[in-house]
């Protein structure tokens, strides 16, 4: 395959898929911190579903760091589809492993005493943020011309990756 394939996609809009997932990231964070905060507070710290969220929440934010570093590589200048090819996957990935953490989200709050129901529910904005910028990154792509795999059901239920 040309190294160079990439410049048929239409238009080099690298840095604006690096901003949104930038921002995916960035609430994702914040998604981990808040979550994991509630395993140092007593009333919260064996909250049923944040431990399988947390077994969710770990491989969505490896996967979109990943999709960060390459979106990076791809607006310093490097021009491989294998970049290409392993951003779409862990957006993929990412997809995937946020509808277990959305899950496990609803668990908590429905299990929360109700002076924490609040804060869960911020976590759950956060949440849905982390994912709309997901999906505006890859509605971007597609506008460029990206192509994504297709998930089998294998991949829908969370447990194994694209890569």
């Amino acid at each position: 395959m040309n190294p160079y394939y990439y410049y048929y996609y239409r238009g080099n809009n690298w840095g604006v898929i690096l901003n949104l997932l930038q921002h995916s990231l960035y609430a994702e964070e914040m998604v981990c911190a808040m979550s994991s905060e509630l395993f140092h507070i007593p009333a919260t710290k064996d909250l049923e579903g944040n431990k399988e969220m947390h077994n969710h929440l770990v491989p969505a934010s490896y996967h979109r760091i990943t999709a960060v570093g390459s979106a990076q590589r791809l607006v310093n200048g490097e021009q491989r589809q294998s970049i290409i090819d392993t951003m779409t996957a862990c957006i993929i990935n990412a997809e995937n492993q946020d509808k277990k953490v959305r899950e496990g989200l609803k668990t908590m709050e429905e299990n929360a005493s109700n002076e924490y129901k609040g804060f869960i529910r911020l976590i759950i904005r956060w949440q849905d943020q982390a994912e709309n910028y997901l999906a505006q990154a890859k509605e971007s792509l597609r506008t460029m011309g990206v192509s994504f795999p297709s998930a089998g059901s294998e991949q829908q239920n969370g447990e194994n990756n694209l890569y």
